[in-house]
């Protein structure tokens, strides 16, 4: 209900329904990818090593793009960084219909990515940064909710219109962002506090360096175990979803209509996060809720009933969102203004070299004919790193003012 009346706050609601936009059109594009790659398995013959390689390289993109875009949100602006990401994604999306071979493709995914990677961390400062100090966390994590929307969309797509018209058109609807973005170019302001303690003049290695300085040293640490961790496991689970269930012995159709069911655990995996991320902090929904990931993975690797399967999919989204929602609420919290895009973004960043060592990785794995229980038990092991990197490391937010 706190939620409910932060949202009855007109500049504020704009504001998070504006940036929720650009987040749920990102969370489309990372979703499509992965129905689009189990139908280019089919069309395209691609072996398990080439998915991998496709997936990967929408990663390596967002790590470029949120390490650039957070430097560059530090000294230039939120707003304008956002918009130009949200530009460059929609693009590279729509061009990506017009890919007749798999090197092009893969050019154009990078590209994309590292729009995608940039307008995250960017969009979860400014609104973190725009929020009354009671209504934070609960703020981002709204925003991070979103990201079930962009993939309870994609899952449409792909059920209803890939089938139908070809992978080709889930790019072309890919596209349809980049007209979003001239709205939000006058739909939304630079933080108040932004504008008043900007730091604008200094290097990207200085800003850096204030990152790594003593004052953030562990909580950048922290970070950057938690993000890595979390990117890894998702991004190998999540991106592998609809293939793993084809190679469960399902068809493509029936995958997708599968996947779309899991999807829509992840709405109230974000709500309920949003919920006790005010109640019992920060600390306390990231470290139960990526135990419950954990736990759920194992389940989910082991399932081989139609019952089980879809239960167990639907737990692993409603925890990993949760928990996603958790993570981005938390990361612009451990910073100063003048570094906190630079600081999320370099976090970001990191972690993303996870989503491209995962599905590259599992790509291998299955290759080699190394089963998806076993391989599940790799991402459990990864998620309790996060979790207990959280525990001992992690200092609590939850009520406190962002440092200047």
């Amino acid at each position: 209900m706190r939620a409910i009346a932060m949202l009855q706050n007109p500049k504020q609601r704009k504001l998070l329904f504006s940036a929720g936009l650009s987040w749920l059109f990102d969370a489309m594009d990372v979703g499509i990818i992965s129905f689009i790659v189990a139908a280019l398995t089919v069309h395209w013959k691609l072996s398990a090593g080439q998915v991998g390689v496709l997936t990967s390289l929408n990663s390596v993109g967002m790590a470029f793009g949120a390490a650039i875009a957070g430097y560059l949100a530090d000294r230039y602006g939120r707003k304008p960084v956002l918009v130009w990401t949200l530009l460059i994604f929609s693009a590279a999306s729509g061009l990506s219909a017009l890919a007749a071979s798999f090197t092009v493709l893969c050019i154009l995914r990078f590209i994309a990515g590292v729009g995608l990677g940039g307008e995250l961390p960017v969009a979860s400062t400014l609104v973190s940064e725009s929020m009354p100090v009671q209504d934070r966390g609960r703020a981002v994590v709204l925003l991070e909710s979103f990201w079930a929307g962009g993939w309870i969309l994609a899952a449409l797509i792909a059920y209803f219109v890939i089938p139908k018209y070809g992978w080709q058109s889930a790019f072309v609807i890919g596209a349809v962002p980049a007209l979003y973005a001239l709205y939000l170019r006058r739909a939304i302001e630079d933080p108040p506090r932004f504008r008043k303690e900007r730091s604008g003049e200094s290097s990207f290695a200085a800003k850096v360096r204030s990152v790594w300085s003593r004052d953030y040293r562990r909580s950048t640490v922290m970070l950057w175990v938690l993000w890595f961790t979390v990117v890894f496991s998702y991004y190998g689970m999540f991106l592998w979803l609809p293939t793993v269930m084809v190679l469960k012995g399902f068809t493509l159709v029936k995958s997708f209509q599968y996947v779309l069911i899991m999807t829509l655990a992840q709405l109230p995996g974000y709500f309920t996060a949003a919920y006790f991320i005010e109640k019992f902090g920060r600390k306390f929904v990231l470290v139960t809720y990526l135990v419950l990931t954990a736990f759920s993975a194992i389940w989910f690797g082991g399932a081989s009933t139609e019952g089980m399967l879809i239960a167990a999919g639907m737990c692993l989204s409603f925890f990993n969102l949760g928990a996603w929602g958790g993570l981005y609420a938390y990361t612009p919290e451990l910073y100063p203004t003048a570094i906190r895009s630079t600081g999320a973004g370099l976090a970001a960043s990191f972690g993303r070299i996870g989503g491209i060592v995962a599905p590259l990785l599992v790509g291998v794995l299955v290759g080699w004919g190394v089963g998806i229980q076993a391989i599940f038990i790799l991402f459990f092991v990864m998620i309790l790193i996060g979790a207990l990197a959280v525990l001992f490391w992690g200092d609590e937010t939850k009520g406190r003012e962002l440092s200047s």
